[in-house]
C-alpha cells in the first residue's frame, strides 16, 4: 500500500502531524509513505511566499487576518462551491499531478493543510486521479472552506464534540473521523515527573511552570514571562520562545525572582510536560493536543485571530483550560486554578474525556484496515 501526506508549511502544527502520521505508518511492512509540501512542490517560491504571508499577517495585521478569517465563515454559510476550484489552482494541480504520475502515485492520500486539501479535491473532481483522500482539521474547530471539499472520502476531527458542528456546516457525518488530531507518540509514554525533572536539572521539591510561545515565538514573550515572574509562588519556570532569537536574548539579559531557565526550538518538549505542574501556551491545536495527551492544565495566552481563537472556546467551553486576556492577566488565572485543588482536578477529569492520545494509531488502522 502506497501513502501519500501532503503538508504545507504554514505554522509549524501541519508538518508536525504528518511525521506524527508518517512514523506510525512505518510501523506496518506492507506500507510505502511518503510526505511533501505540496507548494514547495509546486514552487519553492510560491511556498515562502506563503509562509511569510501568513507570518506577516498573523503578526503584523492579525485584525485584518481575524476579519478575513471571520469573513470566510461567513461566507461558507452561504457558497455551495469550493473556494480553490480556479484556474490558479487548477494551474497548480497540473504540477503535482506529475508528482503522482511520474514518481509516486498512492493508494492513499492524506492532506494536514487546507491548501493541499483544495488541490486534492480539485483533482478528484476533474478526475485527474483515482485514489482515497483524508483531510485532517488539526483544530478545535472546522476551517472555512473544508466543508465545500465534497469529493474527499473523510475528514479527522479533533473530537467527537465537533461532529455536529461538521455536519451544521455541510460535511456528511458518514465522512467525519472523530479520531483526534494525530501527535508524535513520545507525548503518551508516560515520564517519572522527579526523573523529568532531574533529566532538566530542576528543584525535584518546587512547582514547574511552563511556558510556551509557539513555533513563530507569536505575542510579546518578554512581557509574558515578567507577568509570570511576578507570580507570588514558589515554582521553577521553563520558558520555549521557538524561533524568536530576539525574544530569547531579550530574556536571558533579564532578572527575575525565579528561576527560569530560558530554551529556543527544542525536542523535548514532551520531558518538560512531564516535568510540569501547568502549561502556559499559545492555543495552537497541536500543541493543545500534546498538552492534554499529558493530562496537564492549561493557561491559554496570545492565540492567533482565526482558528486558535477557536480552539480557545472549544478548550474553556468543555472545562480544559483557562484563558488569559488583559482584563484577565496570567496571575490571576494562576491564582484561581491552584486558589482551589477542586478546580483543578475538576478540569483534569474533563480533559481526561477531550484528550486523543491514540489519534495516530487509530487513524492509521482504520485506513490500513479498509
Amino acid at each position: 500500500m502506497k501513502i501519500l501526506i501532503l503538508t504545507n508549511k504554514v505554522g509549524g502544527g501541519h508538518n508536525s502531524t504528518a511525521n506524527a502520521l508518517k512514523i506510525e505508518f512505518e510501523k506496518y511492512d506492507n506500507v510505502e509513505c511518503k510526505i511533501i509540501d505540496s507548494f514547495e512542490y509546486i514552487s519553492p517560491v510560491l511556498q515562502e511566499g506563503i509562509s511569510k504571508s501568513y507570518i506577516l499577517s498573523t503578526t503584523v495585521f492579525p485584525y485584518l487576518y481575524a476579519g478575513g478569517y471571520r469573513y470566510q465563515e461567513i461566507m461558507d454559510e452561504k457558497e455551495t462551491k469550493d473556494a480553490g476550484d480556479n484556474v490558479v489552482n487548477y494551474l497548480f494541480t497540473q504540477k503535482l499531478l506529475t508528482y503522482f504520475e511520474e514518481e509516486f502515485y498512492p493508494d492513499i492520500v492524506i492532506s494536514t493543510h487546507i491548501f493541499s486539501a483544495q488541490l486534492i479535491n480539485l483533482m478528484l473532481e476533474k478526475k485527474l486521479i483515482d485514489v482515497i483522500s483524508v483531510g485532517i482539521i488539526t483544530d478545535f474547530t472546522i476551517h472555512p472552506h473544508w466543508c465545500r471539499l465534497s469529493n474527499l472520502d473523510y475528514f479527522v476531527t479533533a473530537s467527537e464534540l465537533l461532529t455536529y458542528q461538521a455536519v451544521k456546516k455541510g460535511i456528511k457525518k458518514e465522512k467525519i473521523l472523530p479520531f483526534g488530531i494525530p501527535i508524535n507518540d513520545k507525548f503518551n509514554v508516560h515520564i517519572n515527573k522527579m526523573e523529568a525533572k532531574r533529566m532538566l536539572g530542576l528543584n525535584e521539591n518546587k512547582k514547574t511552570i511552563l511556558f510556551m510561545s509557539g513555533s513563530m515565538g507569536y505575542g510579546n514573550i518578554v512581557k509574558m514571562v515578567k507577568r509570570i515572574d511576578h507570580i507570588l509562588d514558589d515554582f521553577e519556570l521553563l520558558v520555549v520562545c521557538g524561533n524568536s532569537k530576539k525574544s530569547k536574548k531579550d530574556l536571558e539579559k533579564t532578572k527575575f525572582h525565579h528561576n527560569v531557565k530560558i530554551y529556543g526550538f527544542v525536542d523535548n518538549v514532551d520531558v518538560m510536560m512531564s516535568a510540569c505542574d501547568l502549561v502556559i501556551t499559545k492555543p495552537g491545536g497541536l500543541t493543545s493536543c500534546e498538552v492534554l495527551s499529558k493530562n496537564l492544565p492549561m493557561i491559554m495566552v496570545n492565540p492567533i485571530p482565526g482558528q486558535e481563537e477557536r480552539n480557545v472556546e472549544f478548550l474553556t467551553n468543555n472545562g480544559c483550560a483557562v484563558y488569559s486576556t488583559p482584563t484577565f492577566p496570567v496571575d490571576e488565572a494562576f491564582y484561581q486554578l491552584y486558589c482551589y485543588q477542586e478546580k483543578l482536578e475538576n478540569m483534569k477529569k474533563n480533559i481526561s474525556m477531550i484528550r486523543k492520545p491514540n489519534a495516530a494509531t487509530d487513524i492509521c488502522k482504520f485506513l490500513i484496515n479498509m
